[in-house]
């Protein structure tokens, strides 16, 4: 007899075990969450057919969609579903499980949210510049949209020096903890 390899758990049940417990088996398939979400024109798949995948078990394909580093956590789709799944509480286990498995590849969203992570843990708040010059060095996107500096620079949109918040030591605890639940750091 030869060894199975362990049977990996079903992604909605990944999901409905995680903090961010999204009931994504109750969906109805009415797109109501679509028909709202802000960014579902550009995205490569709507709300509604990521919950879908996610019932079927497609998790690569799931965890490879741009889709669950674009959303904006905006909350319409809850508002909207007359379900109450929770797909912006979905798509954040997803990007959870994205990162730990090395799924999000370069996605330039996965990217653009480490950077700001990494910035609010270190200050307590946003550094725009920092910000942008993080992403720029890790996309290797230098010149994208450079023309639109001297103007947010003149318009004082952009402070050349970064502004830190107290609690440093609270936000470093805040992001321990996260960790030790299983978030990524």
């Amino acid at each position: 007899m030869t060894a199975r390899a362990p049977v990996k758990p079903d992604l909605a049940d990944d999901l409905a075990a995680s903090l961010a417990a999204a009931n994504v088996m109750a969906c109805l398939q009415c797109r109501k969450c679509t028909d709202g979400c802000p960014v579902a024109a550009r995205a490569d798949l709507k709300p509604h057919e990521l919950v879908r995948m996610v019932q079927f078990g497609q998790r690569a394909e799931v965890l490879a969609s741009r889709l669950i580093w674009e959303c904006t956590s905006c909350q319409t789709c809850i508002t909207r579903c007359p379900q109450k799944v929770d797909i912006a509480a979905m798509n954040d286990e997803l990007r959870r499980i994205s990162s730990a498995e090395g799924k999000s590849g370069d996605a330039a969203a996965a990217i653009f949210n480490n950077a700001f992570l990494n910035g609010v843990r270190r200050r307590g708040r946003v550094y725009e510049v920092g910000l942008m010059a993080a992403f720029k060095l890790r996309t290797r996107r230098f010149f994208e949209d450079v023309g639109k500096l001297p103007m947010m620079l003149r318009k004082g949109k952009l402070p050349l020096l970064p502004k830190s918040v107290a609690g440093r030591a609270e936000r470093e605890a805040m992001f321990q903890r996260i960790a030790q639940a299983g978030g990524k750091k």
